[in-house]
């Protein structure tokens, strides 16, 4: 067994644009009982890592176990690798059978036979949210989360042109960047422009 792996994108147009991403409330509820706490906690470790860097990671096993509070622990034993081996089992992620792996961005929702395995109480919430979300268009939730991202690079000093560039390079469908950089200017504007910081501009006459 290795002891760094190639961890890569596993890219697929569909999740990339309407699927869940590994942190947000809906995997955690949902998908959480199913995969199991180490396997969530290190999708969303790697989610973290790809946003930063598109393309390949270098994940060297023992670190990455010890960072996530598993222990400095390396080879088959390591929970890194047994999780990456249940994410698999999952179709969540796919490896070479040598030293790379790669890992899906988003997770679709939960299929039917997940959801039947999960408490009462979680099956219901599951319908409600399966309600809710058949009066929205199918690109709702990517276009909420392109938003999110492209306000936050805003705030930290990026201009629209490179939120659009970062949000593509995540795996977002140009029109969702483009549509969340405008968006997350015109907010990023008006929010200055109140707390007095640029002067709001004017509309048309």
């Amino acid at each position: 067994m290795p002891t760094t792996l190639t961890i890569c994108p596993w890219p697929d147009p569909v999740l990339d644009t309407v699927g869940h991403d590994p942190r947000s409330l809906y995997v955690e509820t949902f998908w959480l009982p199913t995969l199991g706490p180490t396997a969530l906690l290190l999708l969303r470790h790697l989610a973290t890592k790809f946003e930063a860097r598109p393309g390949p990671v270098e994940l060297p096993v023992a670190t990455a176990s010890q960072a996530l509070g598993l222990g400095e622990r390396a080879g088959h034993s390591s929970p890194v690798v047994r999780s990456l081996a249940r994410l698999e089992t999952f179709e969540l992620a796919c490896s070479d059978g040598h030293e790379t792996v790669a890992v899906r961005r988003n997770l679709p929702p939960a299929n039917r036979r997940h959801v039947r395995r999960l408490p009462p109480s979680l099956q219901a919430a599951h319908a409600e949210w399966a309600q809710a979300r058949l009066a929205e268009t199918p690109d709702a939730p990517a276009r909420r989360r392109a938003r999110c991202l492209a306000l936050v690079l805003l705030e930290e000093g990026a201009d629209a042109g490179h939120a659009e560039r970062v949000l593509y390079s995540t795996g977002f469908h140009p029109a969702i960047c483009h549509d969340a950089a405008r968006w997350a200017q015109q907010r990023h504007t008006e929010a200055a422009a109140e707390a007095g910081l640029t002067t709001r501009p004017e509309g048309p006459a």
